[in-house]
């Protein structure tokens, strides 16, 4: 495999801590998750041994404060932990994508002190968290939720079932979105916080996957629990804001998994172009694979400066809906086109599980789907600069 400075251009925008952590991030993935991939991908679980590790390197509590317990680090570095991950395995990047860009993300912006002081620690020491919205009926249509949140004297009473949720299986705390007045519609949408051990809680189905198979997602059913005040994400009535304004900063994160897989990808089948001999030759002499990965080594490019021109307006303060949707559709794209040029480029070898191209193929095809499909994102951007 050759080396990752290779293939790809200098990036003289990270600063030299980014650029540290990159290459930790890249040392880790390498050397603990690589040996791993495809029996953790076999097996469709994500060892807790895996996640102790991730834990331990901070890479699941990258933005959290050091008061907290966290890494006190930036949105970018989240970014790039998430982009390096993908690179080796894109399953345990997506675990750490939801605990940085979704959960602790929202919930720094959303809890209150005294929240945070409770919480926090838990999320940056040992605890994974889960973004839970969608269900069975309300996927792109997200606000037609039906679970409710029935107000009890100080507690909240939740009824319903969640669909697709990622890190289902491993969470212990879950950001979960449910109607505390459907009389007002989309505006009765509370945000909660619902903790594993929760009475009527129960993870339900977990469910075999076509690709990210060690990433878990599963169904969860909510019979009766009761849910404290104190556990309100924002206020009664904020949670269409809250899960708004998280999934714009979850779809950069997206992005740089896509990203991160197809520079595994790419950089799998250049190794494998080196070293594979056709008509005495080897492949990477004949001018069609020349130009097939020059072409593949622009797209990724150019897919990586809008993750991190996206991920650094995000940390300006400025608004970044439409890039992070353009970013979120344009990497998706990439992910799957690399991924599939890389496999072709392996021929007939690249459709067995000997080699990594078929997994990283598989595991494109969910970047067009979770947290918002390609057509939402082009009516996100249709909408940016259409006025609606």
């Amino acid at each position: 495999m050759p080396d990752v400075q290779e293939t790809r251009m200098p990036v003289t925008t990270l600063s030299e801590d980014e650029q540290l952590f990159r290459e930790m991030v890249r040392g880790f993935a390498e050397e603990k998750i690589k040996p791993h991939v495809m029996e953790m991908d076999r097996a469709g679980q994500l060892p807790r041994e895996m996640i102790d590790q991730l834990f331990a390197i901070g890479v699941m509590g990258i933005e959290l404060p050091t008061l907290y317990g966290g890494a006190g680090a930036n949105f970018l570095m989240a970014i790039l932990a998430i982009e390096e991950l993908a690179r080796v395995d894109p399953s345990v990047a997506v675990c750490v994508d939801v605990q940085n860009t979704l959960v602790n993300n929202a919930l720094l912006r959303w809890l209150t002190p005294e929240q945070k002081e409770r919480l926090l620690p838990r999320l940056a020491r040992d605890v994974v968290g889960a973004y839970a919205l969608s269900e069975p009926g309300s996927g792109s249509d997200a606000f037609s939720m039906t679970t409710q949140a029935r107000l009890e004297g100080d507690t909240f009473v939740l009824n319903g079932r969640k669909l697709w949720i990622t890190n289902g299986a491993e969470a212990g705390l879950y950001l979960l979105f449910a109607n505390a007045d459907p009389a007002k519609g989309y505006k009765g949408i509370t945000g909660f916080i619902v903790e594993r051990d929760f009475p009527g809680f129960a993870v339900g189905k977990k469910e075999d996957k076509l690709g990210i198979r060690a990433s878990s997602t599963c169904e969860l059913i909510l019979d009766d629990v009761r849910v404290p005040r104190a556990n309100i994400v924002g206020e009664v009535g904020q949670g269409y804001k809250v899960a708004i304004e998280t999934l714009d900063e979850g779809r950069i994160g997206i992005g740089a998994q896509m990203l991160g897989l197809a520079q595994g990808a790419f950089e799998a089948a250049l190794a494998y172009a080196k070293e594979r001999r056709q008509f005495g030759r080897v492949i990477t002499d004949f001018q069609a694979i020349q130009f097939q990965l020059a072409e593949l080594a622009t797209e990724i490019e150019a897919g990586r400066l809008m993750v991190y021109n996206t991920a650094r307006m995000k940390e300006a303060g400025q608004s970044f809906v439409r890039q992070a949707a353009m970013t979120k559709y344009f990497c998706s794209q990439i992910g799957e086109r690399v991924a599939s040029q890389a496999l072709e480029i392996f021929g007939g070898v690249g459709f067995t599980k000997d080699f990594p191209a078929e997994k990283f193929y598989r595991d494109a095809k969910i970047g067009k789907i979770y947290e918002g499909t390609s057509n939402i994102q082009l009516q996100t951007i249709a909408r940016t600069f259409l006025g609606r």
